[in-house]
């Protein structure tokens, strides 16, 4: 009975080799199979081969980041010389192994002699205008007592890099060496990440310590001083009073003699009994200015660059104007409408204009595009989505014709001053009208002062 029993209980034994499956188990299979020291040496080796397989792989990727083409060639040199020089007797391909093992060596140790060093990068001013001069400092310490070699650091500014070589630094001395910063055109300027570049004299090995993060630089267009014009205030209660004197408002100025057509309202009855007369109030007209400037970014409606970087100093120009005489100011440009897409995007960006930094910071990064709205659509957009605007100026190049501009400056309302500045050095500055469009046409920033001194005459 007991060895039925028996017999049935091994019948439903699992073997431990059943117990794993698949390719990725050999080392359970074999543990499971033998216990003891061979499963722990099993267990050891496998581990090892681990922490060798990460060792190298961490050596190689170390590898690549430092030897360069050119180290890998002289490597592949030295194992095909050794391999088939020994093999045929080509002396010749053994020196050429030989020397090339003797350039690696060399190369390697150079890395190793360099010592640590300490660098420290700083911007004069973050903010320039286009042609004034800039300049960052660099200081670099040895902060080791040991002598270090001489080594270069890379800076990298916009689309160059500046090479900046070290000499030899003696334990705790400092290197200071002061550079220069492009403003000769606008646009934002990344400066950094400094670095510091490790490498032999004929470029077989190369190791870069980054020390530094980056510096944004803005080179701000150039602007000139527009006078304070009232072109385009509009009369509103909540607005700032004027000189201009009305019979009806909120800031009181004055009494008068009542004439022939005066409100009842309006007569002042203590000053009418001591006059004898009939005296009423006179008040100063509140007015209130809602102006937006209209950039085209279209590539279509500059003839070249120059005429573009004039558009960009014209309307921030005009926007500081605005912001100086505590207008309210709305500064839009046209979006791109996206590759491939089945229509032209009809929409504008306003940029940041509640200060003349943050203004003149979103001009700094604009560009012209060729898929960005002409100025007829950007006028189109801003007189449907901008609302309570009294006098709205539409900056373009030297493309847009007259008629074009005449119907761009019908979507605005009635009563809305609409003034096209046409950015063209070709053609005289000069004022004129096309059916109440006022059309300033510069050559040069200055030009838009003078306009602007004119339209206020008329």
């Amino acid at each position: 009975m007991s060895t039925g029993t028996g017999a049935a209980s091994r019948s439903h034994t699992v073997h431990p080799r059943s117990a794993t499956a698949g390719p990725g188990t050999a080392r359970t299979r074999v543990v499971s199979d033998r216990t003891g020291m061979f499963a722990d040496a099993v267990v050891a080796a496998v581990r090892a081969a681990e922490i060798v397989g990460r060792a190298l792989s961490s050596m190689a990727r170390t590898a690549s980041s430092v030897v360069t083409p050119l180290g890998w060639s002289l490597l592949a040199v030295a194992v095909t010389g050794f391999a088939v020089g020994y093999r045929f007797g080509w002396v010749e391909l053994v020196v050429a192994a030989f020397a090339s093992v003797v350039i690696l060596l060399i190369a390697l140790g150079s890395l190793v002699a360099r010592g640590s060093l300490a660098a420290e990068l700083r911007i004069g001013h973050e903010r320039l205008v286009v042609g004034q001069p800039g300049s960052g400092h660099l200081e670099v310490r040895n902060p080791s007592r040991r002598r270090t070699f001489g080594s270069r650091v890379e800076l990298p500014m916009g689309r160059s890099v500046l090479d900046i070589a070290l000499p030899a630094l003696a334990g705790r001395a400092t290197y200071s060496h002061e550079f220069p910063i492009d403003t000769g055109g606008r646009g934002v300027v990344d400066i950094g990440p400094l670095r510091s570049v490790l490498s032999d004299p004929i470029g077989v090995v190369r190791r870069e310590i980054g020390w530094s993060g980056t510096t944004r630089v803005f080179v701000h267009p150039q602007t000139v001083t527009l006078p304070n014009t009232s072109t385009g205030f509009i009369r509103d209660l909540d607005g700032a009073a004027s000189t201009v004197l009305t019979s009806s408002d909120v800031s009181f100025h004055a009494l008068r003699e009542y004439v022939p057509g005066d409100e009842r309202r309006n007569i002042h009855w203590k000053s009418t009994a001591k006059a004898g007369t009939p005296m009423v109030r006179q008040f100063e007209e509140s007015r209130r200015s809602r102006l937006v400037v209209a950039l085209s970014l279209a590539a279509s409606d500059y003839a070249d660059d120059a005429e573009f970087e004039l558009a960009v100093s014209a309307a921030g120009s005009l926007g500081i104007m605005a912001l100086r005489s505590e207008r309210d100011l709305a500064v839009v440009v046209g979006r791109s409408t996206p590759p491939f897409a089945g229509r032209k995007l009809l929409d504008v960006r306003h940029l940041d204009s509640l200060s003349r930094g943050r203004l003149l910071d979103e001009l700094t990064a604009v560009d012209r595009d060729e898929s960005s709205l002409p100025v007829g659509d950007v006028a189109r957009v801003v007189a449907d989505r901008v609302g309570d605007v009294s006098v709205a100026y539409l900056v373009c190049g030297s493309a847009p014709s007259a008629r074009e501009l005449r119907t761009a400056s019908a979507y605005f309302l009635a009563g809305v001053e609409v003034v096209a500045v046409v950015c063209d050095a070709e053609s005289a500055p000069g004022l004129r009208r096309i059916d109440g469009l006022g059309v300033l046409t510069i050559g040069y920033l200055d030009d838009l002062r003078r306009s602007l001194v004119r339209l206020a005459g008329r």
